[in-house]
């Protein structure tokens, strides 16, 4: 009889007792600062390693590009405005041609430009 009432008083006093909660702890701030921290320096080094790589390059870049410069600049005397020009398309023989629009003002009458020895305006 004894263990017939602990058998039955058991399952009533926990029905009756009063839930337990779970202790919630602060979040460690501490860990996830570091975590940035950390993720920080390693986009850093990231991007250090990648322009030590790519210094070089751009270095000779820069210096064709300088080299470059007085074409260009021939160029530029001969394209008054990009924007009086056509998207270029390619030929079938591989020529590729930029029309200069119809409705594109008429360029104003420059100076011509001075022939390399040996070259022939064609």
């Amino acid at each position: 009889m004894k263990h017939l009432v602990i058998a039955l008083a058991l399952p009533l006093a926990l029905l009756v007792a009063p839930p337990f909660h779970a202790q919630t702890l602060p979040a460690p701030q501490v860990e996830e600062e570091e975590g940035f921290d950390l993720m920080q320096e390693g986009a850093k080094l990231l991007f250090r390693g990648l322009m030590r790589e790519m210094e070089p390059t751009l270095n000779e870049m820069g210096k064709a590009l300088s080299e470059m410069e007085p074409a260009l600049q021939n160029l530029m005397a001969l394209v008054d405005d990009i924007r009086n020009y056509d998207a270029p398309r390619m030929l079938d023989n591989g020529d590729i041609l930029i029309p200069r629009r119809k409705d594109a003002p008429m360029p104003l009458p420059s100076t011509p430009l001075p022939m390399p020895e040996g070259e022939i305006e064609l």
